[in-house]
């Protein structure tokens, strides 16, 4: 009776697949949280109203109306992107310790996200294609298509 060999290189491919696709969605976890962190965990945080009145390359200012007694401010900066406009309003949160505010409620919050989102669709690649594991691939790409096209639409 002769014995079956059996080779390693799949279980080691399998291996570094998921190493490659746990690294993928970790660093998007890392990345949303910087921002997502403020938007979750909101409570006991000043809140307030932003009306951007002028943008730079990485930038928008604007009159800062916080709730409560304090009076407006118009020291405080908002990261530019798409989700930020000359002009509009937006209810935001301040970082604790810095004139840096985030966009708050649903749109800030899928806004935050967004780099989660990225990641599980490239992980969803090295799952299917590297792993071999068509249905969780697809279940990856579907919540990171979902959080991409949702954050579209809410913004």
């Amino acid at each position: 009776m002769s014995k079956k060999r059996t080779s390693v290189l799949p279980y080691a491919r399998s291996a570094a697949m998921a190493l490659v696709a746990l690294l993928l969605v970790v660093a998007g976890t890392w990345a949303s949280w910087g921002s997502a962190q403020h938007v979750l965990l909101s409570k006991g945080r000043e809140h307030g109203t932003l009306t951007v009145t002028g943008c730079s390359a990485d930038v928008c200012t604007g009159r800062y109306d916080p709730e409560g007694p304090a009076g407006p401010r118009t020291d405080m900066t908002i990261d530019r992107s798409v989700a930020v406009q000359k002009g509009g309003r937006y209810p935001v949160v301040v970082k604790p310790d810095t004139t840096e505010l985030v966009r708050t409620g649903w749109p800030g919050g899928l806004h935050a996200w967004l780099p989660l989102g990225g990641a599980l669709l490239l992980a969803a690649l090295v799952i299917g294609g590297g792993m071999r594991l068509p249905r969780l691939a697809w279940v990856s790409a579907s919540v990171g298509g979902a959080l991409l096209v949702g954050t579209f639409f809410a913004l």
